[in-house]
């Protein structure tokens, strides 16, 4: 249940509106906003008459959110939501270009690689450190080392970290060092750990399924608003189809879907929706031009010696002029790259 106050509500009004929430067991979300200021009452009000709140003073109007998604709903929250990271922001005006390895391999491989997106306008370093793979004999990560060595690479460059989580097991130790959670497509139902992740105030990056719908990755979205972490970003990522041709089919009917549905940014991964290196760019200048809110790409200084997913990672250079060409047509939408230039210290090639 949705109330919206008045414009001129006092404070007074709006925390009495918040005891009567209160009163009947159910949770509250407070949303403040430039024009209004929206209470959203969380829990079962089906039984409960919208009579029991339009009688408040303060009290503008009172609407049922008819989606099963409440939070993540542009019905409860009409303004885009922007998640401030570092010195720039996704969800805003700017677009996000989140860039890095598959897998954190060593450290002269990944400051290698921090730096050269860096110059290249990434805002943001990706990078795995818990690898569970489909063989249990394949590469499975450096773990806290591979986080130690990110973590040098954020001094280093200034660029925030997008680290995958796998289970709440981690959560302790990836606090100390992650800027952003990265919820894969094969958790993106893993309850408890998104549960986990609520309780936390870290950005979150949830990807969409295999073969999951907009509105299952909409309610798992749910399970970590709900527990009060409203720093959510969706992620499409490409589902499982019947083509053959691609690792999996980007749905780019997805993004305005999903800016149409929710206030969440919508983040576009091109490299494991096509997983090849040829068809990266193309996606990603599609999915600018669809809407997205920012990219996130794998990149690798030799793909062909890569220890996961060398085949879909782009080298620096290729990187460098798919951001060129995804702010050309960020241009023409109206909006500009997210820059973090000058927030970290003098780079100085080749210093690993």
């Amino acid at each position: 249940m949705m109330i919206i106050m008045k414009a001129g509500a006092t404070p007074q009004e709006v925390e009495a509106v918040i005891a009567q929430i209160k009163s009947m067991g159910l949770a509250v979300h407070l949303s403040q906003g430039v024009e209004a200021t929206i209470i959203g009452a969380i829990g079962e009000t089906h039984a409960i008459p919208i009579e029991r709140f339009e009688g408040l003073d303060g009290v503008e109007l009172v609407q049922r959110i008819t989606q099963p998604y409440k939070l993540a709903s542009r019905q409860f929250h009409p303004e885009d939501s922007v998640i401030p990271l570092s010195n720039f922001a996704v969800g805003g005006n700017e677009i996000a270009i989140i860039a890095g390895p598959c897998s954190v391999e060593s450290r002269s491989q990944i400051i290698e690689t921090a730096i050269a997106v860096k110059e290249a306008g990434a805002s943001a370093l990706r990078g795995g450190v818990f690898k569970p793979r489909t063989s249990p004999y394949a590469f499975q990560g450096l773990g806290e080392e591979g986080l130690e060595l990110l973590a040098e690479a954020r001094e280093k460059t200034g660029l925030p970290i997008v680290v995958e989580i796998m289970s709440q097991v981690q959560l302790d130790l990836m606090l100390k060092y992650v800027d952003v959670f990265q919820v894969g497509a094969r958790n993106m139902q893993n309850f408890n750990l998104l549960r986990a992740i609520g309780e936390t105030r870290t950005a979150v990056l949830l990807k969409r399924g295999l073969s999951a719908t907009i509105e299952e990755l909409l309610m798992s979205a749910e399970y970590i608003l709900a527990g009060g972490n409203t720093r959510v970003m969706l992620c499409e990522r490409g589902i499982r189809t019947f083509e053959t041709s691609t690792r999996n089919t980007t749905d780019i009917n997805a993004i305005p879907v999903l800016k149409n549905l929710t206030h969440l940014p919508v983040i576009l991964d091109p490299s494991h929706s096509t997983g090849h290196a040829d068809y990266v760019a193309a996606i990603a200048r599609a999915g600018i031009a669809a809407g997205a809110d920012g990219l996130i790409i794998e990149v690798h200084p030799d793909p062909a010696k890569a220890v996961s997913d060398g085949k879909q990672s782009l080298r620096p250079e290729k990187f460098a002029q798919m951001v060129h060409q995804a702010g050309q047509i960020a241009q023409i939408m109206g909006r500009r790259l997210a820059s973090t230039q000058g927030s970290a210290q003098p780079l100085k090639q080749g210093w690993a």
